[in-house]
């Protein structure tokens, strides 16, 4: 494969010299970022060396500016040691929000692929958090999240077959879970058990989301109830970082 150009467009409006009066790696930074920001998501941007050699600066200075946008998530690496614009982080709020109407509230499209559907008998650590019995029987459902055509998260989640029976009847890759146990059990979220925590994604999951095994993620590890207290679900799901992150609220008792 050719290795690509290192060469920036026009259009990414680089200044033509740095300030003097301030620091060069926080200009460097600045304008890189407004570059990305500006260009969109997959634009090539410059090289080490063309930004050292255009600004006159180190390449070490540059290089650790690279590093730093990178674990941003404002750049990303790839062939080598080209360096691309990324999709900005999709920023989850609401815990209690499913990802299809999450997406759809930021006016992205997102595609879902299952990755794995089937009854099958819940072991006792499930069990317990299903609040079930050991051997009952429940629903394993893995999908593969996407937005833009780009993969995004794997979720993998669990639910009681006697509480909602004939989940496994329907297509997960066009319906939202949530909408479909609003609509047809009228069960609505009401508070969740979240652990949230970083990791390194295993072989295959590094593959299904098309990153490095390298690349940290996130892992949403909760249980969701109902307004009656019921457990809806119980899963483990995993999120890129570099386009992913989750705000949250807290607020004290009183």
């Amino acid at each position: 494969m050719p290795r690509p150009k290192h060469v920036p467009a026009a259009d990414l409006k680089l200044p033509d010299a740095l300030d003097p009066d301030r620091p060069k790696g926080d200009q460097l930074r600045e304008i890189l970022e407004n570059a990305a920001g500006d260009a969109g998501p997959g634009r090539l941007m410059p090289s080490e060396r063309f930004l050292a050699e255009h600004f006159g600066v180190a390449r070490g200075t540059v290089r650790a500016e690279i590093n730093r946008l990178v674990s941003d998530g404002i750049l990303y690496r790839q062939h080598g040691n080209a360096t691309f614009a990324a999709q900005r982080p999709a920023s989850h709020i609401d815990m209690l929000t499913s990802f299809t109407e999450d997406m759809r509230g930021r006016g992205v499209q997102p595609k879902t692929k299952v990755l794995h559907a089937s009854v099958e008998s819940a072991g006792p650590r499930i069990a317990a958090k299903l609040n079930i019995p050991p051997g009952a029987r429940m629903f394993h459902l893995e999908r593969l999240r996407l937005v833009e055509d780009e993969p995004l998260a794997i979720e993998r989640t669990n639910l009681s077959v006697d509480r909602f029976p004939g989940l496994d009847e329907y297509d997960w890759e066009t319906r939202s879970l949530h909408k479909t146990l609003e609509e047809r059990w009228g069960v609505r979220p009401e508070w969740n058990d979240m652990l949230i925590t970083a990791v390194l994604p295993e072989p295959q999951d590094a593959a299904l989301l098309e990153i490095q095994a390298t690349q940290p993620c996130l892992v949403l590890q909760g249980t969701l109830h109902d307004t009656e207290g019921g457990v809806i679900e119980s899963g483990r799901s995993l999120y890129r970082a570099d386009r992913y992150t989750v705000s949250t609220q807290a607020r004290r008792a009183r």
